[in-house]
């Protein structure tokens, strides 16, 4: 099982899906995704032969935060709610809504980045993303996307990864604050 990392932009736009979503979870995530299932399968919350295994991680504060998805599995949804209420001080639960309705609501959009016509070294695009992303206070998203630049294969691939953060405007069309 891999356990994909996304950022808190990709979680504010799973709107149309319900989990939960668990805060501050440290080491081996697998063991989190393996001993949050046994607890949920022995609550009689997931069906036997079930498993919320289409989990998702990002950071958020600092923290690795985990989402599980309720896609295609079957919950007694009650118990689920208990459960949530029940474990909201030891690991922080929160339904996946809750969380981007209380946290998230305002990282829906990508910010207008001048990028068209920069110096197109890639540590230049680089630090103007950055900067743009904490601009709007999408600091978490500067610090994955750095990563995720860095880490990148290609400029091509770069330049795409950035583009999944912020839209590209002229830097004609930018008014200098």
């Amino acid at each position: 099982m891999k356990i994909k990392e996304v950022t808190t932009a990709d979680i504010a736009n799973m709107r149309s899906s319900e989990g939960l979503v668990l805060q501050g979870c440290g080491g081996d995530l697998r063991e989190w995704v393996d001993g949050i299932n046994k607890l949920l399968l022995d609550a009689d919350i997931i069906k036997s032969g079930q498993k919320l295994d289409n989990v998702v991680s990002f950071k958020y504060n600092d923290l690795t935060c985990l989402v599980f998805p309720f896609d295609g599995i079957e919950l007694d949804m009650s118990k689920m709610a208990i459960w949530r209420l029940a474990t909201r001080e030891t690991f922080g639960s929160m339904w996946l809504s809750d969380f981007i309705d209380n946290y998230l609501g305002k990282i829906t959009e990508k910010p207008d980045c001048p990028l068209i016509g920069a110096d197109g070294n890639i540590f230049n695009l680089i630090g103007i993303a950055s900067k743009t992303l904490k601009k709007h206070g999408q600091n978490s998203q500067a610090t994955a996307m750095r990563k995720r630049v860095l880490s990148s294969n290609s400029y091509d691939e770069a330049l795409c990864i950035i583009g999944e953060y912020v839209n590209f405007v002229s830097i004609d069309d930018v008014d200098d604050e």
